[in-house]
């Protein structure tokens, strides 16, 4: 018998629609993420507070609050759509290169970074460094991050991501950040 999962068994959905400036993808959900049911849900991730800083939403945003991400021309998604935790916990199959893929060719955006250089490597092969990649990923302009995520504090870096989000300002001239 052959199990067929669907996007309802997604330890959380995707947050994917055409037009969008830039989609960040991580590794999988956390545990803390999968439980809230929110994206970058640990209070010691830097994530919303980075979104804020480098001036890609007007204001800080909740976890719970991901679902506004879209108005500002954000998406989500993860490698990893069917297992949740840290990477050391997930099997060695978890990551979807594949169908990542597929999405960002269907949606299309005009970025795709990846919030950790692991994300990055799996997706993108090994000899990456962080930042604007040279090789486009599924058509869109591609970044590696560090990661936000509060047991990565040691590669944390936010001119990397203020890098990306003027990069992403450049693509949309006229449009104010």
């Amino acid at each position: 018998m052959t199990s067929h999962r669907t996007t309802e068994d997604f330890v959380l959905p995707d947050l994917l629609r055409p037009g969008l400036r830039v989609v960040f993808c991580g590794t999988a959900a956390g545990t803390r993420s999968a439980r809230d049911g929110a994206y970058y849900a640990h209070p010691g991730n830097m994530f919303w507070r980075t979104l804020v800083a480098v001036g890609l939403t007007p204001r800080l945003l909740a976890p719970a609050e991901y679902p506004l991400l879209p108005t500002f021309g954000i998406g989500l998604t993860d490698l990893s759509k069917f297992h949740y935790g840290n990477d050391a916990e997930l099997p060695v199959d978890a990551f979807d290169v594949a169908a990542l893929r597929s999405k960002v060719e269907h949606f299309a955006p005009r970025v795709i970074a990846f919030t950790s250089k692991h994300g990055g490597t799996a997706a993108l092969g090994k000899g990456i460094t962080y930042g604007l990649q040279a090789a486009r990923f599924g058509g869109a302009m591609t970044f590696v991050l560090p990661s936000p995520s509060g047991q990565a504090r040691r590669s944390w870096d936010l001119r990397r991501w203020q890098a990306m989000a003027d990069e992403v300002a450049a693509q949309l001239p006229g449009v104010e950040r």
